[in-house]
């Protein structure tokens, strides 16, 4: 999304997909994809622009379908950010060092804060609890932090 205007311009796009050929199977390749993406869409949440999510939206869901195929969508994808699988693309060292050198502008740092504000906003749609994998990797991440001194 690009920081001044809050669109899904084709820099962007490009970055994303130049994570996703880090993968080394297709599965990789598409776990890759949602995980950049999803950490993409929700730091550019991070503004105090008003945004239009149904615009927004539609955009990113018109860029998945054409990178990944139907029966996925920006829901779905922010979905799979809140489920166990993820932590494998989070803790993966080749997917850390694509996201961070593909897409400088979400810093690699940020990733427990934003995959936080997936749950937080899970939780105020649907009310489940959020207690779980990603909750738990979070939390170890944050432990992790204090123990180095950041």
């Amino acid at each position: 999304m690009n920081q001044e205007n809050g669109k899904l311009d084709t820099v962007l796009q490009e970055q994303i997909l130049a994570v996703t050929r880090c993968g080394l199977s297709k599965s990789e390749a598409t776990g890759f994809f949602r995980t950049a993406l999803g950490l993409c869409y929700l730091a550019g949440l991070m503004t105090k622009e008003t945004l239009d999510f149904k615009k927004l939206d539609k955009e990113f869901n018109k860029f998945i379908y054409r990178s990944i195929g139907p029966g996925h969508s920006i829901t779905s994808i922010l979905q799979y950010m809140s489920g166990e699988r993820v932590i494998k693309v989070v803790e993966s060292e080749r997917f850390l060092r694509a996201f961070g050198d593909y897409c400088p502008h979400v810093p690699v740092e940020s990733i427990p804060f934003l995959l936080g504000l997936n749950l937080g906003v899970a939780k105020d749609l649907s009310g489940i609890d959020v207690r779980g994998p990603v909750a738990d990797w979070i939390e170890k991440q944050r432990i992790r932090r204090e123990e180095a001194g950041g």
